[in-house]
């Protein structure tokens, strides 16, 4: 089963504050993502979300007395809620505001990703996985993430997120 999470980027004031709308105008915007992708208005990724943000947790072990910016760039922001039934035609959703985009860009800017490497990667590399490989695919999530929330954050954007199964 595929499962993304997909981030896109969009002026505050063209977001509706509604599930229903904004899950029409996130798929609208998946079915555009390879174009999307390409502009720098958007960016997936699949099954490893939640392992991408432990590797962005591993910076509270870096800097214990920081604020906690590092829970912005995947699980921030503010959940945009439904009405009706578990439909999965309803994916769960969320708004980062601008001011919190600009925080997960300064973040993601300002962090060394060999360093939040050190801290996490035994946790990330599983079983019989090769070190090297595991970490390539990891930067491979945080390089587009840097660049994506640093764009966003330039433009004063916002970012929807959804979840799609």
């Amino acid at each position: 089963m595929s499962i993304h999470m997909h981030m896109r980027a969009v002026a505050e004031s063209e977001i509706r504050d509604d599930h229903t709308w904004l899950a029409a105008f996130m798929w609208e915007a998946w079915e555009n993502h390879a174009a999307e992708y390409a502009a720098g208005v958007a960016v997936s990724i699949d099954k490893v979300w939640g392992a991408v943000n432990d590797l962005y947790a591993a910076a509270e072990v870096l800097d214990a007395d920081a604020a906690k910016p590092w829970k912005l760039p995947i699980y921030g922001g503010r959940p945009v809620a439904h009405s009706g039934d578990a439909d999965p035609s309803n994916p769960p959703m969320g708004i980062l505001e601008p001011p919190e985009v600009s925080q997960a860009a300064g973040f993601l800017g300002r962090v060394s990703f060999d360093e939040l490497w050190n801290v996490a990667s035994a946790k990330l590399v599983w079983s019989g996985r090769d070190e090297a490989q595991v970490r390539l695919e990891f930067l491979d999530h945080h390089r587009p993430l840097q660049e994506f929330y640093g764009r966003a954050a330039a433009a004063g954007h916002a970012v929807v997120r959804a979840v799609w199964a």
